[in-house]
């Protein structure tokens, strides 16, 4: 694997594209822009048409899609077809489960949800489960947020609108006493202090990737939530349901992003925590962090946009160095955090 065609050119996939080339991949940046100024090759190729973009991939190893998650089937079908390498950020499960089914019959590897959550969450809480000899709970949290937050609702979309509010609205998966069951988003709400910060986290949508059903039969209680500042998801509940943006997502999105426009100073926040006994005592462990922009390359890079990005490129890696499998189906909860944490990009993540 050497080839690798980046698709959508935003903050991610730029930061993306730029880590790959310094790890020595031969890098294809592909968007519906023409973009110039990058340390590698760049196309404008229009990613809405399956055709045009097949034929721009037909001499890649790989494709890395950063696109919207809508476009992700037809992205994942080309790299099907073309024996490619396929890996994405979706938090999607509908798209996941449809790429899980092209695995079945792939020459490559497919292997989507690689970014924060689902991703670099479920390779640490797949950590903390294999410490305990029996474990019975494992919760993960993220929140992308604002470090200065102002406002009400004490956010700024520095992530997708239409990923953010399909996690908003989306049925969300959990293992509650030993069932998976789908239970509704926005719920579930609690308290979490992070270095002294108080957050309130809830249920959204995809964050546990295929965790679920790996650990049906061995963790009775596993969720994943979204962590925000107090006060968010009351807000959000209200302009969803009681104003029914529910059924106009797009205009949702729109709005949301007009009110509250990314900024550079953000902090992703991490509270991945596990529960169970080691030689018949109960023990809890947990990997906590708070991360902020950091300089890469020399310049300023959001902490959501590093974090994704370093996480997605740290697993390529492993694929390429065969540290990883070169086919089938990738699980975020099969990659050792160790092996992990000693790539290039994924060492960002052990401070």
């Amino acid at each position: 694997m050497q080839n690798i065609a980046i698709l959508g050119l935003g903050k991610v996939g730029t930061l993306a594209g730029e880590l790959l080339h310094d790890t020595g991949f031969k890098v294809t940046g592909i968007d519906n822009r023409a973009i110039t100024g990058l340390p590698f090759e760049t196309k404008a190729v229009d990613v809405s048409d399956l055709e045009a973009l097949k034929n721009a991939l037909s001499d890649m190893d790989a494709v890395l899609s950063c696109l919207p998650y809508f476009l992700n089937i037809g992205v994942a079908q080309i790299a099907h077809d073309l024996g490619l390498h396929y890996f994405d950020l979706t938090e999607d499960v509908p798209t996941t489960k449809a790429i899980l089914k092209l695995s079945q019959t792939s020459q490559g590897l497919m292997a989507p949800q690689c970014g924060l959550a689902p991703g670099f969450v479920g390779i640490v809480g797949a950590d903390l489960i294999a410490k305990f000899d029996e474990c019975r709970s494992c919760k993960m949290r993220v929140g992308a947020l604002p470090q200065n937050p102002t406002g009400l609702m004490g956010y700024s979309f520095n992530w997708s609108p239409e990923g953010v509010v399909n996690e908003y609205l989306n049925d969300c998966e959990v293992l509650e006493n030993g069932e998976t069951k789908w239970v509704s988003p926005m719920e579930w709400v609690e308290k979490i202090v992070i270095g002294g910060i108080e957050l309130e986290a809830f249920t959204t949508s995809g964050g546990l990737g295929t965790m679920c059903e790996t650990y049906a039969k061995t963790v009775p209680n596993m969720d994943y939530k979204t962590m925000r500042y107090p006060g968010h998801v009351d807000l959000m509940n209200f302009f969803f349901h009681e104003l029914l943006m529910r059924d106009r997502r797009k205009e949702a999105g729109e709005i949301l992003v007009n009110a509250k426009p990314p900024v550079s100073d953000d902090i992703v926040y991490i509270h991945v925590s596990a529960e169970g006994t080691i030689e018949g005592r109960l023990e809890r462990r947990e990997f906590v962090r708070g991360l902020k922009p950091l300089e890469i390359a020399g310049k300023h890079r959001t902490a959501i946009a590093w974090t994704t990005a370093s996480s997605v490129v740290a697993v390529i890696e492993m694929v390429r160095d065969g540290a990883l499998p070169n086919q089938g189906f990738l699980k975020q909860e099969d990659i050792s955090l160790a092996a992990f944490l000693k790539t290039a990009n994924g060492a960002r993540y052990a401070g």
